[in-house]
């Protein structure tokens, strides 16, 4: 089956769904949902969402921060473009619905969180990103001109090589068509031809072990634009969020949001000692990658599973008030915050790098926007500064939207585009071949690939990944098409781009830390 669009967009977290409503008022949009159109990892951000809002806080205070907690490799340009756009922003999703909590007076209440200097952290408790979901898909059902499609897995995008043209990373002349999804609920894969497409699919966390992100978060976006010979770039900088839950065998890893540490919670051994002062002057506040190689190693020297967050001190009212979510999850596996201490171990959370995106949130490919975690703008460098996420979706799928608005009806549909090529595909394998090399694939990412790495360490992950590369095709090209088969091999593609960039940079700065390059090269 074919559909004509003038907008295709992959994905339904906060990125997809601003591009949508910007977008809708000019043209028919379609929004490809891998599950349900709430169940993002939109949804799953508890913290806030960073902008300027009240003085003494100034642009200038939140450049400085985002640059610093970035190791000075940010894109100077991108990050005064997201930040002195925050405010009008923040002020569209209030417009749009989105509830931030407020103090008594009527200003916003305003969060900190590590690595900035003021509070601007606008939250809704400690669900924000829950609540600008609802926001926003309560916006894109109400709107006649967009349509959305669940259940629907996005394999490929469509470009010249599957009119059998060459196609290399070096061509200039790439072009998107829209791309090849399969309909979960019948098997089918179906054609989306589109003058634009979008790609804002998330990140990349279960390609480890223990992850914030939920179960759908494999790469998949980035997988496909690999393949269709788009840049991309910083993959080595995939954040680890210093304090997850300790409750093994959970997944996704329950997130402990760095606010509770914003409102005083300490990090300690378990023998209750206090020790990110030896790591940071911030302490407990330090920028995550600071915090989280702090943790790994308090870890390897006392051989504990987990270190503490110390919240007691905290009032139950504030508690109760700005932290009901974990409050209750944490009741409901014997753990009373108010009583006891929280277990917390740092999880693989958010993925810096990604598809090269400009100021447009334009890719390397033509009509191929890259919005959200999935995109590499520039803004991030080589660490996240806390709450930044949430804004650069904001700011950049509306650039990107008043981008595609002023070209779209330039661009025509591409005819006689192929159906999906099914032909050959009989195979339909037991599931353990999948699952087993999913779990080889994230032992071998959270062993060698983790907090800390070393030349040897990256050596053998990507020897063991190659044997697995080469079984997941072999087993892809033979068998009958599986949203379980096209995750793995999504994993795998996007593993190696970690892998291989991590090995690419010979230094340890942000996010990539490697023992055989344990100081910056200065420039």
């Amino acid at each position: 089956m074919k559909r004509k669009i003038d907008f295709l967009v992959i994905g339904s977290g906060s990125a997809g769904l601003i591009f949508a409503l910007k977008v809708a008022a000019h043209g028919k949009v379609i929004i490809l949902s891998k599950s349900n159109m709430e169940d993002t990892a939109t949804s799953y951000a508890q913290g806030g969402i960073a902008a300027v809002t009240y003085s003494p806080d100034n642009y200038e205070k939140h450049i400085e921060d985002t640059l610093k907690a970035g190791a000075g490799i940010n894109d100077k340009e991108i990050v005064r473009i997201t930040i002195t756009e925050s405010t009008e922003r923040v002020k569209e999703l209030i417009e749009w619905g989105t509830h931030f909590d407020k103090e008594e007076s009527g200003k916003y209440a305003l969060a900190r969180e590590g690595g900035h200097s003021e509070f601007r952290i606008l939250h809704h408790k400690d669900n924000t990103g829950f609540e600008i979901q609802r926001a926003l898909s309560e916006k894109v059902k109400a709107h006649p001109n967009i349509e959305v499609f669940e259940n629907y897995f996005a394999i490929d995008l469509i470009t010249q090589h599957h009119f059998n043209e060459v196609v290399n990373r070096y061509r200039k002349d790439i072009r998107c068509f829209g791309a090849y999804a399969m309909n979960e609920k019948t098997g089918k894969v179906e054609t989306f031809l589109a003058k634009v497409t979008v790609i804002a699919t998330g990140g990349l966390g279960n390609i480890y072990q223990t992850t914030t992100n939920p179960l759908f978060a494999t790469g998949d976006g980035i997988a496909m634009a690999y393949r269709a010979k788009a840049h991309l770039e910083n993959l080595e900088f995939v954040q680890f969020h210093p304090t997850s839950l300790y409750n093994p065998g959970e997944k996704p890893s329950f997130l402990i949001t760095e606010a509770l540490r914003g409102s005083g919670a300490i990090l300690k051994t378990k023998k209750g000692n206090v020790f990110m002062k030896k790591y940071h002057e911030l302490g407990s506040l330090a920028p995550r990658d600071i915090v989280a190689r702090a943790i790994d190693n308090e870890m390897k020297l006392s051989g504990d599973d987990f270190v503490f967050l110390d919240a007691r001190h905290i009032s139950k009212n504030e508690i109760l008030n700005h932290f009901p979510t974990i409050y209750a999850k944490c009741l409901s596996i014997g753990i009373d915050i108010t009583k006891d201490m929280i277990p917390v171990v740092p999880a693989a959370h958010y993925s810096c790098g990604g598809v090269n995106s400009d100021k447009d949130g334009r890719t390397t490919i033509e009509n191929l926007y890259a919005v959200g975690e999935v995109a590499r703008t520039g803004l991030h460098g080589a660490n996240r500064l806390a709450s930044n996420s949430l804004l650069e979706s904001a700011v950049f799928s509306h650039r990107a939207a008043m981008h595609a608005i002023g070209g779209f009806r330039q661009i025509d549909f591409r005819e006689n585009v192929p159906d999906w090529d099914a032909e050959g595909r009989v195979m339909n394998e037991e599931m353990i071949l999948i699952t087993q090399s999913k779990k080889e694939l994230q032992a071998i990412m959270s062993s060698y690939v983790g907090i800390v790495r070393s030349n040897l360490r990256l050596k053998r992950a990507f020897d063991r990944l190659e044997i697995l590369y080469k079984e997941t095709e072999d087993l892809y090209d033979k068998s009958i098409l599986s949203k379980d088969i096209c995750e793995l091999r999504n994993m795998i593609n996007v593993a190696y781009l970690v892998i291989k960039m991590a090995m690419n940079r010979k230094e340890s700065v942000g996010l990539h830390y490697s023992i055989d390059y344990p100081e910056k090269k200065e420039n």
